[in-house]
């Protein structure tokens, strides 16, 4: 008599973390979007445009 065994490929154990891989993805995915997306530094906002009022009342003979 012949008898027919099956064994799993995977455990209880492996399928818990085999669904927190893609969550962790999916998780550093929306971390690095939200921090690009709203990041505060807007360099164009600090960029000078050249000497203003200030430095033309110290220099008065100079033009720039």
């Amino acid at each position: 008599m012949a008898t027919i065994t099956s064994a799993s490929l995977s455990t209880p154990a492996r399928r818990g973390e085999e669904l927190a891989k893609p969550f962790a993805e999916l998780r550093a995915f929306w971390h690095r979007f939200v921090a690009m997306a709203f990041n505060p530094y807007r360099p164009e906002l600090h960029y000078m445009r050249g000497p203003g009022p200030a430095w033309r009342a110290k220099h008065p003979g100079q033009n720039n």
